[in-house]
């Protein structure tokens, strides 16, 4: 009787973890290049969600462009309500609960004059057995396991993927230092070449001029 249980509560377990990883919203990640102002929009379909959002200013399309303008993102719900507003940054992660079920808008702006990329993130899940009433005691403690693990997967892969951003970004930072380096090296170099070689023409014309005034 015991092993006839055990078998029906892993049976039971497998499928309500197949339940709930068909229930799982995944996270909506995408890589997008701004002039001024583009907007997203991501339908939050149950109250109390909570989404996760994240973004990273990749690269600005200007070699010479070294400051960290960053750029504006405003979030508003469904009714046109603000939830968010986000100025002048680089990289940001933040959360929020949804308190009205509907499409959410997010609209990015940039103030420089310059092109952007930005890696843009939103994830949220919503998970239907919390709706539901448990009617055996052996599924209450396995679902609240399950609860915990679907969470901390969700974690893993929205701060891998803000990591990624981070990384691919501070690569091309680093790469538009060194192009910058290089560039002011090259021109220091030729104006030490420049400024020496005016010294050795001027100090020539000098000997020639005391050797012509010594000859008189």
């Amino acid at each position: 009787m015991e092993l006839w249980v055990k078998g029906h509560v892993a049976l039971g377990l497998a499928l309500m973890g197949l339940l709930v990883l068909c229930q799982m919203e995944g996270s909506d990640g995408l890589r997008f290049v701004i002039d001024r102002e583009e907007c997203f929009s991501h339908d939050a379909k149950y109250q109390g969600d909570t989404i996760h959002v994240s973004f990273v200013v990749i690269k600005v399309d200007s070699s010479w462009h070294n400051a960290e303008d960053g750029v504006d993102l405003v979030i508003k719900g469904p009714s046109g309500e603000q939830i968010n507003d986000i100025r002048d940054k680089t990289s940001e992660k933040f959360e929020f609960v949804v308190q009205k079920q509907g499409v959410h808008q997010f609209c990015f702006t940039n103030k420089s004059p310059y092109h952007e990329t930005i890696d843009f993130d939103v994830h949220a899940a919503h998970f239907t057995y919390y709706d539901q009433h448990a009617k055996d005691e052996h599924f209450t403690p396995l679902l609240e396991q399950i609860v915990k693990l679907e969470e901390a997967l969700f974690n893993i892969q929205f701060e891998q993927h803000w990591l990624e951003a981070e990384t691919d970004r501070q690569a091309i930072v680093n790469e538009g230092m060194s192009r910058r380096a290089t560039h002011k090296a090259l021109i220091e170099s030729g104006a030490l070449i420049g400024v020496s070689i005016l010294q050795v023409v001027l100090l020539k014309r000098l000997f020639e001029r005391k050797l012509g005034s010594s000859r008189v």
